[in-house]
């Protein structure tokens, strides 16, 4: 990916002027390789550190008392990722690269000239981590009061929407690149029910499963049937300030 894969993920929901763009690629100056399984950072660990994902699949999580993991999100190119350090000196939550991955590290001080200079930047990143807490939230009720194949189905197409957000020649298919272990630790799911939750959705006519990749058959009967919702589909941007310069 060239220029600022930050920029062209934030382009789909405004059309930013060279100046923001280029403020935004400012960001991505510095890059890290990870390998597969490499944590970039440990949950309470201190730093002031924030990341744009430029290439590969990353995720977020915890580990609870009886020592289960909850993976929180996935994340995919052109996501900012650590945006706890926003708030807190201590991470949150661990990050772990699900892939060989690249992320573009800069220090939270570098939001404030981002935020000085370009505050409809600013407010588009307030609406997007918004935007983020409600798709959150939309697990969290998920795990509490659905049953265990409305949430892999919800999972299935947050990935497809998400992927296919940043990739033009994506249409209803994708690799699965998580573990059937991996998608239980994100859905409060074992991996012997989640395989066993795959095989109904294919069974149903919902999916198709072929050498590694998943087709979502009728994402409309899919979506239906696991009270998914796009929470990326559109923004309200009407209330953004005008650009500056």
């Amino acid at each position: 990916m060239t220029g600022s894969c930050f920029a062209e993920r934030l382009g789909h929901f405004l059309d930013l002027t060279e100046k923001e763009r280029a403020a935004l690629a400012r960001l991505e100056e510095r890059e890290r390789t990870l390998k597969r399984g490499q944590m970039l950072r440990r949950e309470n660990d201190g730093s002031d550190e924030i990341y744009v994902l430029r290439h590969g699949w990353m995720m977020s999580y915890v580990y609870l008392d009886d020592g289960s993991r909850q993976i929180l999100r996935l994340h995919f190119p052109g996501d900012l990722i650590g945006s706890s350090n926003i708030a807190y000196r201590d991470a949150a939550e661990s990050l772990t690269a699900i892939t060989d991955a690249v992320v573009c590290p800069f220090e939270k001080q570098a939001l404030r000239t981002l935020f000085d200079d370009h505050p409809r930047v600013a407010a588009l990143l307030f609406a997007v981590s918004q935007a983020e807490r409600v798709s959150l939230t939309d697990r969290l009720a998920s795990l509490g009061r659905t049953s265990a194949r409305a949430r892999v189905g919800a999972l299935l197409l947050d990935m497809l929407h998400r992927i296919r957000f940043m990739r033009k020649d994506v249409t209803n298919s994708f690799e699965l690149i998580l573990t059937q272990e991996e998608i239980g630790d994100a859905t409060g799911l074992t991996a012997v029910h989640v395989n066993r939750m795959m095989r109904a959705l294919a069974e149903e006519g919902m999916i198709e499963r072929r050498n590694g990749s998943v087709t979502i058959v009728d994402e409309r009967a899919l979506a239906q049937a696991s009270a998914y919702f796009n929470r990326f589909a559109e923004l309200d941007t009407s209330w953004f300030p005008a650009p500056r310069g």
